[in-house]
């Protein structure tokens, strides 16, 4: 496996490589990687001749009074997982080398941005979108992998790829699981005791859509009724949104819409906090044909 540490090692080391037409896969991470990174490197490594791995901790995409500096690092860690996972090229720059002045140019993606985790996190997605395309013009992959438990976010990455005409394929992965059915996340971490064990109320909320759904009169807003009653059980856990939208685009149904007479795709969506931190699952429904992301 190759480290490089800046954009110049990286852009001459893949030249190397693309001499010989290698196809690369891409995984763009904040690092302190788990098994749902893991599962996108390997799938990677089936695609493609090329996996490169990005460990950047985006200080864009924190606002004011966020957890830049509490968000989790520890590189041994990822340096084995990145080795175990057979990683070809880790690309982990520091913030310097990445913005060595303060950007002017930044990438907003209008609609998409303004539901969900953007509505709470002002400028979060410009920040995401910035450093991705700066990653996608710097690695140029054929395809690159983003886990569905960041749903929006693949929304604003396709958005912005389709827009700006980026030649590469965005591919979603599966949500993975903790066996108890908990979305792994890095912030999983800082959860306590209690809260770890009330946290799984999030995956158990939305397995019982299937329940709900059978429902014929059952109504967009009356399933998120159902969901946020459920959640609300879990006496530490503080609501930021549940949400019903069209996905990709996030537009929102009619409230009084029955589930029933809804063919698209739909995005049921979770931001529940636990103490200070912060949790988001999801899960994508059509209600033709159920896609399970577990």
């Amino acid at each position: 496996m190759i480290v490089c540490r800046t954009k110049t090692e990286l852009m001459l080391q893949l030249s190397e490589l693309r001499r010989n037409g290698e196809r690369v896969g891409f995984v763009p991470t904040m690092g302190y990687l788990h098994e749902g990174h893991a599962s996108l490197l390997r799938q990677s490594k089936i695609d493609n001749d090329v996996t490169v791995l990005s460990i950047f901790v985006n200080p864009l995409q924190f606002g004011p009074n966020e957890d830049l500096d509490r968000y989790p690092r520890n590189e041994e860690r990822d340096l084995a997982l990145a080795a175990e996972c057979k990683v070809d090229l880790l690309f982990m720059p520091s913030v310097q080398e990445m913005y060595p002045e303060k950007p002017l140019t930044t990438i907003i993606v209008n609609q998409i941005t303004e539901k969900l985790c953007g509505a709470s996190r002002p400028g979060h997605f410009d920040g995401v979108g910035t450093v991705v395309s700066k990653l996608f013009h710097l690695v140029q992959p054929e395809r690159a992998y983003f886990g569905m438990k960041d749903a929006q976010q693949i929304a604003v990455i396709q958005q912005m790829v389709n827009d700006l005409n980026f030649p590469i394929e965005i591919v979603p992965c599966p949500i993975i699981r903790e066996p108890d059915g908990l979305a792994l996340s890095s912030r999983n971490v800082f959860l306590s005791a209690e809260q770890r064990q009330q946290a799984v109320v999030l995956s158990k909320s939305l397995q019982l859509t299937d329940e709900w759904m059978n429902d014929s009169e059952m109504t967009v807003a009356q399933l998120v009724a159902k969901v946020k009653l459920q959640i609300s059980e879990a006496s530490t856990a503080v609501i930021d949104y549940v949400e019903l939208l069209h996905y990709p685009r996030l537009d929102a149904p009619e409230p009084t819409a029955l589930l029933k007479s809804i063919k698209q795709p739909l995005l049921l969506a979770l931001a529940v906090k636990f103490g200070a931190t912060r949790l988001i699952d999801n899960r994508l429904l059509n209600f033709m044909e159920v896609e399970e992301h577990v």
